[in-house]
């Protein structure tokens, strides 16, 4: 393998974050993204696809693709996976695990049993080549196999995240029904949120919006304090020029988080528990943000418009342990007080349709999202400026 050698990647993303995804893609230089349902793909050599491990907000997985195949049954599926070259990405030495998905095949209905099928070819290969075969080890792999069934077509990836890259190593204290980092940043760049006005988020929970916003604004790349699962591969630590440009690239990274800047605008992680507050802190500190926060024990319907113009946006509770009256009657305070930032924008991932009557505008911005298995609205408002005296 070399650095110039050219593959073809799929980065997936939360469901409807498709459109963010590839305008990321596009900022980071990667010429002609293609979206598809579920993510984008892309071609370029294996160093363009670490650098989307280390640097995008709202990746889940890298996967790079090996093969494409003809699968009518288990037999089809053996030979197609036997017929890759295996030699070139793991060694007996090597630990691996499959991951498979199948779906509309009449022959192949078993997950596990599919995946058993690409791991017995894998072996055989690396036995029939190299006289040993590798171990599996379904917790920590070394390589990370990806089976994709759809009807008779099967495709085979190698996964370079390892641990799914919403992981960003800074989530040390939870709070309950936490948001995926990565759905987060998809929420901020759907949603729109300038990076130089005011940000507030008033139902901050464990600080997530908050500190997706702070590594934004600084520049700092969501990957920086975790490792990738590429790093394991032995064609990856058997490449001295592949390693010492990923080294390059982590230093750069490193350096553009450590670099001075000017005062950031203000970054506001408001909550009513003390609890929750005391997870942001915690989750802040651990991402190297807690400088660039504010954390504040307030109401959100006590928010004042404290600067002319600026964005809150927030996550508020979708009523799993709210009676229906308790939470429309605490939309209805958070409106009242959204209704007085004269001249702010308001970004809400909107789980409830009882949030539709917060607000008396019709939203900018309705972008259907999912949380997890939740389908939830991403809405932005512009507030009216405040009418002038008669």
């Amino acid at each position: 393998m070399t650095q110039t050698d050219k593959f073809t990647f799929f980065v997936t993303c939360p469901r409807g974050t498709e459109g963010a995804l590839k305008r990321e893609l596009v900022g980071l230089r990667i010429g002609s993204p293609k979206g598809d349902r579920g993510g984008v793909w892309f071609d370029g050599p294996l160093p363009m696809a670490m650098g989307v491990c280390l640097r995008a907000r709202t990746a889940v997985r890298v996967l790079l693709r090996l093969a494409e195949f003809e699968a009518r049954d288990a037999n089809a599926l053996y030979e197609g996976a036997r017929a890759v070259e295996w030699t070139r990405w793991l060694t007996a030495a090597s630990t691996l695990a499959v991951d498979a998905s199948v779906r509309d095949n009449p022959a192949l209905t078993h997950s596990g049993f599919a995946a058993l099928k690409v791991k017995d070819a894998v072996v055989d290969v690396l036995r029939d080549a190299l006289g040993a075969r590798p171990d599996v080890d379904t917790n920590r792999p070394d390589v990370s196999i990806v089976l994709h069934v759809a009807g008779e077509r099967a495709a085979l990836f190698l996964d370079l995240a390892g641990d799914p890259l919403h992981r960003r190593g800074y989530r040390v204290a939870m709070t309950d029904a936490p948001l995926k980092e990565t759905l987060a940043a998809a929420v901020l760049s759907l949603g729109g949120v300038a990076l130089d006005q005011p940000f507030v988020d008033p139902m901050a929970g464990g600080g997530t919006l908050a500190i997706e916003h702070a590594l934004a604004v600084r520049g700092i790349a969501p990957g920086l304090r975790r490792r990738f699962g590429f790093e394991r591969w032995p064609a990856f630590l058997g490449d001295e020029m592949t390693r010492a440009g990923w080294e390059r690239a982590r230093a750069e990274a490193e350096t553009a988080a450590m670099a001075p800047r000017a005062p950031l605008p203000p970054i506001v992680c408001g909550d009513v528990s003390s609890d929750a507050l005391g997870a942001a802190r915690r989750n802040a500190s651990a991402a190297g943000v807690d400088g660039d926060l504010t954390f504040e024990l307030a109401d959100a319907a006590a928010l004042e418009r404290r600067w002319d113009a600026g964005t809150v946006c927030t996550n508020p509770p979708y009523g799993e342990r709210l009676q229906p009256r308790d939470l429309d009657q605490l939309y209805r305070d958070l409106g009242r007080a959204l209704q007085c930032l004269h001249g702010w924008s308001v970004v809400v991932l909107s789980g409830s349709p009882l949030f539709s009557r917060a607000l008396p505008w019709k939203p900018a911005i309705s972008h259907r999202l999912y949380n997890g298995p939740l389908e939830v609205r991403l809405l932005r408002y512009e507030i009216p400026a405040a009418k002038p005296p008669r």
